[in-house]
């Protein structure tokens, strides 16, 4: 993960042109902030607060590189410019054949945005110069817009949901929304072009329709409560959106007192994707689908946090039809380079590090820092046939460490009183609700400090023991994770049934249809930069007349066996050389495919994986 960088603000003149976006979501309008460490988030929304800003330089300039942040829309009065009142969390869409205008729909709000289809221009004006021939639909942000074949598309959020409220911010989830192309016609197209087109649309639909696009336009949901006690009162007033994993809002009562408990999961940006295709670092220490955790709890004016983040080695594990494909380390990248940056990224960020059940202890020890702690714990070894009572013993290994690290905690009056000093880093090589446990274990045992300090629990009360609250905690870490309460309780047969079912869901969707959603992602974060100039397109691969032909010889094959097991001949010697001769035809060609399985699998199109590994 990467701070931000330091930049003044320009405002937007009264006429100004808004890049093209060759690479990913791209935002109308870029917030400059203080150089702080802070989590990616993959989208902004338009709101105000801040200063509207033109983009440093044009996309079409160079390939743009995935942001920490991809930005929305801001604005304020600016010095020689008229005042843009865009503080609204409603807005009006109006479309003409020539121009989008966004108006804020607060009384007495005046200002609009238009924003020109054909030359991109960008300006502030009023609502009398809305045509009454537009064709309005109310909206509730920008997303941004992005460059594909036909040209630019502008996405907008069309539908919230109120999420919950705290410190007085209430946290929308935007649930859907429209993708606007600049273009009037799609005459200008070809048949290819045309075929991409729709391809590429349906892959940044596929992106938007997944779940937990979160925003607030009061507060910064990027940032944990310990960041932001150290930026100025402006920047915590500027308005963002968030690609985050989850968020879970409860009010609670324990010992008749009420306070409000928050899980907040922001996913990194950098070197996201899919289970398989997706592995390891890149060169710049950036791990994969990286997850900064924070829970939050607020009572009586006091708010106290804690943070814990989400194998950092090159390393790869290519889908090839087989239930579990093999991992394969990269023997030539330099593993200890690509481990150092990222643990020198993240003690910038979070101060020391404790890692927990990590393969690579003699890696860690090489590094000679005094920031970083390893701790050995084999899950499956200790935990196994399903005692989970015995995490005790890791818990009480690092109850010293987890003391040390402490948590941050603001008083009624805004003062900080203890600062977080550190994170735990907990890794498993392919099992989310192994990590998931580990970390709420840790969550929890902070939790029971933060609610005695604040008053919440009596001296020598556990926070286990309220049944209540108990339930609402496990069931929230247990969604933060996306898995089924199996983690911390008996598995049924019912269990075991959705278990199997759940694997044969992720067996084809990591064979067969991860390789689209790989592209999405690369295609919404910038990975890839769309080219209608380009001769050849990468969504135009030609098949090789195998990927037909051998599961057709299978399914036949093995029909036919079935056939002449129902239909038996005049013998049982003919019948049963029936049976042998297409049973050997299936299974041999069912061994050929699978012998070539990763030709046979749905892969990325748009970036070649191997090459970023």
């Amino acid at each position: 993960m990467r701070g931000g960088g330091r930049g003044g603000r320009c405002g937007l003149p009264a006429s100004g042109r808004v890049p093209e976006s060759r690479g990913g979501v791209l935002g109308v309008g870029i917030l400059r902030t203080p150089r702080l460490p802070r989590p990616e988030l993959l989208a902004r929304e338009l709101v105000s607060s801040g200063r509207l800003e033109a983009l440093p330089q044009s996309s079409q300039s160079r390939k743009r590189q995935p942001p920490a942040f991809l930005p929305g829309l801001a604005s304020a009065p600016t010095a020689g410019q008229r005042s843009c009142r865009l503080a609204s969390s409603t807005f009006c869409r109006h479309i003409t054949p020539e121009k989008f205008y966004v108006e804020a729909c607060d009384d007495g709000a005046d200002d609009v945005l238009i924003i020109d289809r054909v030359s991109t221009e960008v300006t502030l004006s009023v609502k009398k110069d809305i045509p009454p021939s537009a064709v309005t639909r109310p909206i509730f942000g920008i997303l941004g817009t992005i460059h594909l074949v036909a040209g630019n598309y502008l996405i907008v959020i069309t539908k919230k949901t109120k999420i919950g409220e705290f410190f007085s911010h209430v946290i929308w989830k935007a649930t859907d929304f429209d993708v606007l192309s600049y273009k009037k016609t799609m005459l200008h197209l070809t048949d290819i072009q045309l075929q991409d087109n729709k391809t590429f649309l349906a892959m940044i639909n596929h992106v938007l329709n997944m779940d937990g696009f979160y925003f607030s336009t009061t507060y910064d949901l990027t940032h944990t409560l310990q960041r932001l006690s150290n930026t100025s009162p402006e920047f915590q007033e500027m308005s963002l959106l968030e690609r985050i994993s989850v968020i879970t809002m409860h009010t609670c009562s324990i010992n008749g007192k009420y306070f409000d408990w928050i899980l907040i999961s922001r996913r990194s940006c950098f070197r996201a994707g899919v289970r398989y295709y997706v592995r390891g670092i890149d060169s710049e220490g950036h791990a994969a689908n990286f997850v900064e955790t924070e829970q939050i709890v607020h009572y009586n004016g006091s708010r106290a946090s804690f943070t814990r983040g989400s194998i950092p080695v090159f390393w790869s594990q290519r889908p090839n039809l087989k239930y579990k494909p093999v991992p394969l380390i990269n023997k030539v990248a330099n593993h200890m380079d690509g481990f150092q940056r990222h643990f020198d990224s993240q003690v910038i960020i979070y101060g020391k590090q404790v890692i927990i059940n990590l393969a690579f202890a003699t890696m860690v020890s090489s590094l000679a820092s005094g920031m970083i702690r390893y701790i050995a714990f084999d899950f499956h070894k200790e935990c196994k046939n399903m005692r989970w009572d015995r995490l005790s013993i890791l818990l009480d290994q690092v109850a010293e460490m987890q003391d040390e690290l402490s948590y941050f905690l603001v008083d009624a009056a805004g003062m900080v009183v203890t600062n977080q000093e550190g994170v735990f880093r907990s890794n498993c090589m392919d099992c989310l609700d192994r990590t998931n446990v580990i970390q709420s274990l840790l969550a929890r045992r902070s939790l029971q400090a933060q609610l005695q300090r604040l008053g919440v629990l009596h001296v020598g009360q556990k926070l286990e023991e309220q049944d209540e609250f108990e339930k609402i905690y496990k069931n929230a870490w247990a969604d933060n994770a996306n898995a089924c309460a199996k983690q911390t309780g008996k598995r049924t047969q019912l269990g075991l049934i959705k278990d199997g079912w759940n694997s044969l869901i992720r067996y084809y969707k990591n064979n067969f249809s991860d390789g689209f959603r790989q592209d999405s992602i690369d295609l919404f974060l910038g990975n890839y930069s769309v080219d209608e100039l380009e001769s050849h397109s990468p969504l135009s691969v030609p098949r090789d007349l195998k990927f037909l032909a051998l599961p057709i010889i299978m399914v036949v094959a093995f029909s036919m066996c079935i056939i002449c097991l129902l239909m038996a001949g005049d013998t049982w010697t003919e019948t049963l050389a029936y049976v042998l001769f297409w049973g050997v035809a299936s299974i041999g060609t069912f061994l050929i495919i699978l012998y070539n399985g990763k030709d046979f699998v749905d892969a990325p199109r748009l970036v070649q994986k191997e090459k970023i590994d």
